[in-house]
């Protein structure tokens, strides 16, 4: 999220430096890159939220390649949420009242042959699901890469390996400086997006959740492979499939990435043999073909999460220190619009309508 800020800030004329401890624990960088404002059925002003960031994707994407010279991965997939059988019960007001069905938010509903003739490869359980073509995704790493080196493009400075001690506070509701082991460091405003770990800046009910992940490779692809053959011929999958209890998100690459789970367990690291035979379980159990696909890597990550699940955006108690945290599991998919509405608070005092609902001092 910082990058995302840091990049907007300058492309409108600011200098911006970043502290930043360890830039590779960032969710960012463990997230699965979904951009699933209709398929996580969010409700209210945060599914407002979530579809115009991610309506933002296309060009902002772009604007990232043209910067840095590297592919962020985006791709319009569209996303298949598949209906068990046993799960009936769950879904019944969806299957006989769709979603809300528009221009922004198309969504049909396809029964069991035609779910999978939109996805060959299901599981016999399933009787059907929901396809929300507008819902896309991103790789994430890649993403980073591209706001790594766009950053640099820009002249944005990075101080990588600074720890945070203190947000020291002046006379006048205001920031003096951000106190470090390396130093002190002033500006004339300052943004607090420090994930999971805010809290332990500043006193917001921000708190970690883990989320532990995996991801597969599909067969026989080398290098020399991927230079012959279109997307459709590596990878099976077709879009991105999100259960009610699992997600596989299929990469052009033929990378499959499954995810994830949902740990209250504060910072405690590591995969756990329970989270990964969830997670291959609930994964083979929708597309059976996965268990025959070679393990590539495991991970784990921390979500910023708020009591309502709802990002902190805008102002804070303070003049010149502005709030972008508590994203949960949406972090990815609001970097555009939280950019943007960060640097328009900042620049120009503009808040959005929408901007109220995620203020701080609603807790």
């Amino acid at each position: 999220m910082a990058m995302a800020i840091a990049l907007e800030l300058r492309l409108r004329g600011a200098s911006v430096s970043i502290l930043s401890r360890d830039r590779s624990a960032a969710a960012a960088y463990a997230a699965a890159g979904m951009l699933a404002p209709q398929a996580e059925k969010l409700q209210g002003s945060m599914a407002q939220l979530c579809l115009r960031s991610r309506d933002l994707y296309p060009d902002w994407t772009a604007k990232l390649e043209a910067l840095s010279g590297l592919e962020t991965g985006y791709w319009a997939s569209g996303i298949l949420n598949p209906v068990f059988a046993s799960e009936v019960h769950n879904h019944t007001p969806a299957l006989t009242t769709a979603p809300a069905d528009s221009e922004q938010t198309p969504t049909q509903w396809l029964d069991r042959s035609a779910v999978r003739q939109q996805q060959p490869g299901l599981s016999p359980e399933v009787i059907g699901g929901w396809w929300f073509p507008k819902d896309a995704q991103v790789d994430n790493r890649r993403l980073v890469a591209a706001l790594t080196e766009a950053l640099r493009q820009v002249g944005v400075v990075w101080h990588e390996g600074v720890t945070v001690t203190e947000i020291e506070v002046g006379q006048g509701r205001q920031v003096r400086a951000i106190a470090t082991d390396q130093g002190r460091f002033t500006a004339a405003h300052y943004v607090l997006a420090a994930g999971a770990w805010s809290r332990q800046l500043w006193d917001l009910p921000v708190s970690p959740r883990k989320g532990q992940m995996l991801s597969v490779q599909v067969h026989n692809l080398q290098a020399r492979d991927l230079q012959a053959q279109d997307s459709s011929s590596i990878q099976p999958l077709r879009q991105v499939l999100y259960g009610d209890h699992i997600y596989i998100v299929p990469r052009q690459d033929g990378l499959i990435v499954v995810g994830a789970t949902l740990e209250n367990v504060e910072f405690t690291a590591g995969n756990t043999p329970t989270g990964l035979h969830q997670l291959l379980g609930e994964a083979i159990r929708l597309y059976p073909q996965l268990q025959d696909f070679p393990l590539v890597e495991t991970w784990w990550g921390y979500r910023p999460t708020t009591p309502d699940e709802l990002p902190i955006l805008g102002p804070s108690s303070l003049e010149n220190l502005t709030l972008a945290t508590g994203h949960h599991r949406n972090g990815i998919l609001l970097a555009p619009i939280t950019a943007q509405w960060v640097t328009d608070w900042i620049l120009e005092q503009n808040a959005d309508a929408l901007l109220p609902d995620f203020r701080w001092d609603r807790f």
